[in-house]
């Protein structure tokens, strides 16, 4: 319950998803592209190929006043209204600007040209593609680690809502608005003291290192949050990570009903 696609920066066409969730022997898959509502997706909630597909999205939200800096929020079962819409907009507007401007930079710096669309969607995972399909001799992770990643040369920062703007929008339009991978934050508890504002957190996810679970057990009990789970996909194989049928029915049941087709 938390894939990407070509939308932003995975490599699965969301038209593939529902095959590639039956492949993996799931029922249910949500596709949560980043900061944009995926044009593919016409319902909050649709059944193909024998897939339930969850229309959501995965919003980034500063967070002033808490250590965590940044966050990400999951929506689940969206069904965009003007302010989201909007919001998106905006977001891709500067995801672009940020984008030409991060390629500038890494052209002059390895005196390279690189081939890339610079369209709605685009993230520096498609810029590090770029930068390791051109002459460089650079690898995707050599670029995040010595361009544009957080502290190198070419990193542009973007600018994004604050958290009580993304969840009130998000809430808008949206049965289930939810932490994205707690643990993946410096503060995990700063993150997690934002969930009394939210509906879910995601307690199954693909750490590189198992997490000490308590403060995420803790927040879940004190707040009565749902629990969400998923891989956060970004290649052509999902399911490696999600929740299992009885986690899954609790989210399921705070959607509202699929549609066929």
């Amino acid at each position: 319950m938390h894939v990407h696609t070509t939308v932003s920066d995975g490599q699965l066409a969301p038209d593939a998803v529902p095959a590639a969730a039956a492949d993996a022997g799931l029922s249910a898959v949500a596709i949560t592209d980043h900061d944009r509502i995926n044009p593919a997706l016409s319902a909050p909630v649709r059944d193909r190929e024998g897939v339930t597909v969850i229309n959501g999205i995965e919003l980034r939200v500063e967070t002033p006043g808490v250590d965590c800096d940044r966050v990400d929020l999951l929506g689940y079962a969206v069904d965009p209204t003007d302010r989201l819409r909007d919001l998106c907009a905006d977001i891709q507007r500067d995801r672009v600007e940020r984008a030409e401007r991060i390629v500038d930079c890494v052209e002059d710096h390895l005196g390279v040209t690189l081939d890339i669309d610079l369209g709605p969607g685009v993230g520096r995972p498609h810029v590090a593609r770029a930068i390791d399909d051109s002459d460089a001799e650079t690898t995707y992770g050599e670029a995040f680690e010595t361009l544009i990643g957080d502290d190198g040369p070419c990193y542009v920062s973007r600018s994004i809502p604050e958290f009580d703007t993304g969840r009130e929008v998000l809430s808008e339009a949206c049965s289930v608005v939810g932490l994205a991978h707690p643990f993946r934050y410096d503060d995990p508890a700063a993150a997690l003291s934002l969930t009394d504002r939210l509906d879910a957190v995601e307690g199954v996810y693909p750490y590189a290192e198992d997490p000490e679970t308590t403060p995420l057990t803790e927040a879940i009990e004190r707040n009565d949050l749902l629990v969400t789970g998923g891989s956060d996909a970004h290649g052509e194989t999902v399911g490696g990570t999600g929740l299992d049928r009885p986690g899954y029915d609790a989210v399921r049941a705070a959607l509202p009903r699929s549609v066929d087709g």
